[in-house]
């Protein structure tokens, strides 16, 4: 009878511990059902995130390279006050803006550092239509900027003058090429002076207005004619400006709206933004004046 009963308990006993082995402590369950609640938020934020983008429009906007760092200030202000709108920038010069506009590019909004490219999308102006344009009847004078020479701030090359880049003191000279405003206005510049057949194997083309500030920053360079937005946002010394009658123009920027754009909502509204107060406010820190 004892061993029957010293059986019974040890029986008793086993069960007893599988039934506390099969059972996980409270404390895991709480951490498990906390795993599981977490991964849950986790997932709905995934999903939140995703259906704010979706409901975003993407507004391809094709600048001039010298606006880089007014329009980037300028994207936060814009889309907190328009908050299904993203600005997606594309920077360059204005000819290499032009010509992807024309081959197909998706774009939606263009502003050129000079009228010569957006005359060239212009059905009323192009003397050749292309087959992607603008609307003409969005199109107006933005901003005004200037033409200068400018050098590193500690240059020792005591240039003063335009009238410097002949002399022996100027070896190298950074100018943007033929199919950039910044260099176009500079040619006219240099050909108005008489000095330009003269400097030929002194001068070093840039793609676009930012590559020429580049070489000029860190001295590649002895001088460079750029914009004055450029120069100062670049840190370098402005030794002269060109006035207009040097240039036989302003510099004047445009803007418009493309005639196909598929976000023509979007692209008014971020029109008529740069034509706002505090837009302009932007834009007059970084030394650009209003072409009003």
């Amino acid at each position: 009878m004892k061993k029957m009963t010293g059986i019974f308990l040890s029986l008793l006993f086993a069960i007893s511990l599988a039934a506390c082995g099969a059972k996980a402590p409270a404390g895991e369950d709480v951490k498990e059902e906390t795993k599981a609640e977490d991964m849950n938020n986790e997932k709905k934020d995934e999903e939140k995130k995703k259906d704010d983008t979706s409901a975003k429009t993407d507004l391809n906007v094709f600048a001039a390279a010298s606006m880089t760092e007014s329009l980037e200030e300028l994207k936060a202000v814009f889309e907190d006050e328009n908050p299904g709108i993203n600005l997606v920038f594309n920077f360059d010069s204005s000819g290499t803006l032009k010509t992807q506009i024309a081959e197909g590019a998706a774009c939606d909004v263009f502003i050129s550092a000079a009228k010569k490219q957006m005359d060239e999308l212009d059905p009323n102006r192009a003397s050749k239509a292309s087959n992607i344009t603008i609307d003409s009847n969005t199109r107006f004078d933005l901003l005004e900027n200037e033409v200068v020479l400018a050098v590193r701030k500690n240059s020792d090359k005591d240039i003063r003058s335009f009238d410097d880049i002949k002399k022996d003191k100027v070896k190298t000279i950074a100018l943007g090429n033929a199919d950039v405003p910044v260099g176009q206005y500079s040619e006219s510049l240099l050909k108005n002076m008489g000095i330009w057949e003269r400097i030929q194997d002194k001068i070093s083309f840039g793609s676009n207005v930012k590559e020429v500030t580049s070489w000029i920053s860190e001295g590649a360079v002895d001088c460079g004619i750029i914009y004055s937005t450029d120069a100062k946002a670049a840190g370098l010394r402005i030794v002269a400006t060109a006035n207009p009658d040097m240039l036989d123009r302003k510099v004047v920027y445009s803007a418009a709206l493309i005639e196909n754009s598929p976000n023509r909502e979007a692209s008014e509204k971020f029109l008529e933004f740069l034509k706002s107060d505090r837009a302009m406010e932007v834009f007059a820190q970084y030394g650009f004046k209003s072409a009003s």
